[in-house]
């Protein structure tokens, strides 16, 4: 089919008009039945095949022809027509026949008698009815209804009606009606031409790449054809074609990014207010996101003009760009954003329920006072969806002026966008948050600790550590830590290296003395010694715990929750512990002279300790000790040793890749271990030293990696080091006492896990300095 540019179109004929009353004729709904049908058409052949009877009773008219544009011999050839007696008809594109002259001067014609030459020359003096296809069919012609069918200036072909059955003209109606089914023809006809051309073409990537040959790639048509599945699934799964394959040979046809499905894709939320999720499922297309000030749109054919039609109006004064993606993986995305957890209110019901503000300030406070608002359901949606991803924290991060706030997520230690909330609603999203902290709504110029209990408002059984920061333009931003209840990690699953987990378990084991885990903030460290009582946990061994928060709960373990609000702080835990028989104490955090100061006391009685310290690195803890005044003399004596620990991001299992590394790179791991220590694990470079690096896949959402580890650094207290204790000596001199001793430092033990395959240099450097 080729397309030919229209004439500027003219007003219809002066022969429509008609002294029936116009209200008659073609029924709206039938009308709208059939549009609908046409536009929901994969082949429009077929599908006007099976509407023609329709067509032509909805018209109350005997015969229907439908044709299309010959551009090379500029000729209409009949496409779909009723009645048998003529198996194809040509016209010239002229004023010698009616369809023809529609179609060359763009304009619709209404004729009430084809043989009144008089009727024909009121509309133009060249109009003729060739009176020979009345001779050749034997079929008498009387009334004619002929419309253009175009797509802007484009001549596409013609629709053309004859005859009504009770014998009188076509209606003012029926003008309007020939006209609305025109433009449907249309836009049906110029997609189906685009779609030929994308099934034509669309997997030559494939072809040209040798994955796929002509003969398997038209089989695979008519079998996806035959069993009703969209051609690109069937393809990945029946072919084993790789995903992003597919995605490589639809962006190179249709000139457009491909995007693929994350399930940790940002939700944008002030893009899916309004929207209707059934629209958008059966259109296949879902907006996912902003580039710059333009509106990404996912849909399934970039180039589909009445879906881009439909869309842009819903986007208005917005750039829109169009990136191509699978059917199944706009459907998912629609899911992702909308459904979430099934007991969950959608992101549009969400946004939609909020009203906007005036006065900020005053709204929010009226907002968050009633359980069913629209704030509770968002903020309960948004810790749900981050307890489903796995995430660590959820942080809320309101902007000055009309930037929308940002919510994020951490998962495996990275930050990652989840949604983005309009700015109307910071203040009330903050002041729900504080509510259900205990946390005072109208303090708005101090930092406030809290915690949610978020049982008896979302279902789950999850405490959230809530943190307040005043931010630049009277704002504040919400950090909260997510503190699932569970069950400790075995200590052998902690990621130990041999040397390190024989020296732990020494030192876990025995009857007194005091043990000490550093790290910064969200490095392990309570896990790790949940892990370590979780080992030693016994009837026989009475342990107390004191928290803050209670994050893993342990059977046999008698835990208590500090409250600092009514002085019961860890110091007054530990003097209570003492008074009740225990036989292992642990102390969420020594932070202060006094809490220390009876830790180390208790463990010179006979108590075995354990507690967390903020410290980078086993040494440095040493002399942070000193440095807060404890005795040398005793802290030497007490100390068993002391455990540095970072998290490290894993390589994906699935999809990690092996490789040999070059020398260079061999070097380079070689210095940042230490190369007189690095001679002590025997490892040479050849062609069969494998290393492992990340490649990326659906299961790890394409990153490379997937969970995190440990890394270790174990300071055991010899001899030598509590000399050096007590002699107050320098970090140096400790450090160098250690590694002289066995300790493997954070860095080194990294690099002992990289030739291992579990991670690789970039992720160590992350968390390690030295």
């Amino acid at each position: 089919m080729v397309i030919l540019e229209m004439p500027e179109k003219e007003a219809p004929g002066s022969g429509t008009a008609n002294d029936r009353d116009v209200k008659q004729g073609v029924s709206g709904d039938g009308l709208l039945d059939i549009t609908n049908r046409i536009h929901a058409a994969s082949n429009i052949d077929e599908i006007l095949i099976d509407l023609k009877d329709d067509i032509v009773k909805l018209f109350e008219a005997e015969r229907l022809t439908v044709y299309i544009i010959d551009g090379i011999n500029k000729e209409l050839v009949s496409r779909v027509k009723s009645g048998d007696e003529i198996s194809e008809i040509r016209v010239p594109i002229s004023s010698t026949s009616l369809s023809g002259y529609a179609a060359y001067k763009g304009k619709l014609v209404n004729i009430k008698n084809v043989y009144d030459d008089k009727e024909l020359a009121s509309i133009d003096p060249d109009l003729s009815f060739d009176k020979s296809w009345d001779q050749k069919s034997g079929f008498q012609t009387r009334q004619v209804l002929v419309a253009p069918v175009s797509f802007q200036k484009y001549l596409l072909g013609v629709v053309q009606l004859i005859n009504r059955k009770d014998g009188t003209a076509f209606t003012e109606r029926d003008e309007a009606a020939v006209q609305e089914l025109a433009k449907t023809l249309g836009i049906a006809f110029l997609n189906q031409k685009r779609m030929a051309k994308a099934r034509q073409g669309k997997f030559d990537y494939l072809i040209e790449n040798g994955q796929l040959v002509q003969k398997e790639l038209d089989k695979a048509i008519q079998e996806a054809r035959k069993t009703r599945q969209d051609i690109e699934l069937f393809l990945i799964k029946n072919y084993k074609i790789p995903k992003k394959d597919i995605g490589k040979a639809l962006s190179h046809y249709y000139r457009a990014p491909f995007v693929e499905y994350n399930e940790m894709a940002p939700i944008p939320g002030e893009l899916l207010s309004g929207l209707k999720v059934p629209f958008m499922k059966k259109n296949s297309w879902v907006p996912i996101g902003k580039d710059g000030e333009k509106v990404v749109i996912a849909i399934d054919n970039p180039y589909h003009l009445q879906k881009i039609d439909m869309i842009k109006p819903l986007f208005h004064g917005k750039e829109l760009r169009f990136h191509v993606a699978l059917k199944e993986d706009i459907q998912k995305y629609i899911k992702l954003f909308f459904q979430g957890d099934k007991e969950q209110s959608s992101i549009d019901e969400i946004i939609g329920q909020l009203a906007i503000e005036e006065d900020e300030i005053e709204e929010a406070a009226k907002g968050v006072t009633e359980e069913d608002s629209a704030i509770v359901q968002l903020v309960n949606k948004i810790i749900l969806d981050a307890y489903a991803r796995n995430s660590s924290d959820i942080h809320i991060e309101p902007y000055p002026g009309k930037k929308n706030t940002e919510v994020r997520f951490r998962v495996d230690g990275a930050c990652q966008l989840y949604q983005t909330v309009p700015y109307n609603y910071r203040n009330a999203l903050v002041s729900r948050l504080k509510i259900m902290s205990d946390l005072d709504i109208a303090e708005r110029r101090k930092p406030q600790d809290g915690k949610i209990k978020f049982k008896k408002y979302g279902g789950k059984d999850l405490e959230l550590r809530v943190a307040t920061v005043p931010t630049a333009g009277g704002l504040e931003d919400v950090v909260m830590r997510i503190l699932a209840a569970g069950e400790p990690i075995p200590l052998d699953k902690m990621g130990f290296s041999k040397k390190n987990y024989d020296n732990f378990l020494t030192i876990i084991t025995k009857p007194y003395g005091i043990i000490f885990v550093c790290g910064p903030t969200g490095s392990g460290k309570t896990t790790t010694l949940h892990s370590a009582l979780g080992y030693i946990n016994k009837p026989d061994i009475k342990i107390w715990t004191a928290e803050d928060p209670v994050e893993i709960t342990q059977a046999g373990l008698r835990q208590v929750q500090v409250r600092h609000k009514i002085g019961f702080d860890f110091a007054t835990a530990m003097r209570s512990f003492l008074r009740a028989d225990p036989d292992v104490i642990m102390v969420g955090e020594m932070r202060d002279k006094e809490t220390t100061h009876i830790g180390i006391e208790a463990s010179l009685t006979g108590h075995l300790v354990f507690s967390t310290l903020h410290t980078n690195s086993a040494p440095e803890s040493i002399t942070r000790l000193l440095d807060m005044g404890m005795d040398p003399f005793n802290f030497a004596d007490a100390i068993l040793g002391i455990l540095a620990q970072r998290l490290v991001r894993t390589l994906c299992k699935k999809c990690k890749k092996e490789y040999n590394p070059s020398k260079e790179e061999y070097n380079e791991l070689v210095r940042e271990y230490d190369p007189e220590d690095f001679k002590k694990l025997n490892i040479s470079h050849s062609k069969n030293l494998k290393l492992c690096k990340p490649a990326g896949c659906a299961e790890c959402h394409n990153t490379g990696y997937s969970g995190r580890m440990g890394l270790h650094e174990l300071l055991m207290g010899t001899d030598k080091v509590k000399k050096l204790i007590q002699q107050k000596a320098k970090i140096e001199e400790i450090r160098n006492q250690a590694i002289k001793d066995g300790m493997t430092t954070l860095k080194q033990d990294g690099v002992g896990k990289i030739f291992d395959g579990y991670t690789d240099l970039l992720q160590v450097r992350k968390v390690c300095i030295k």
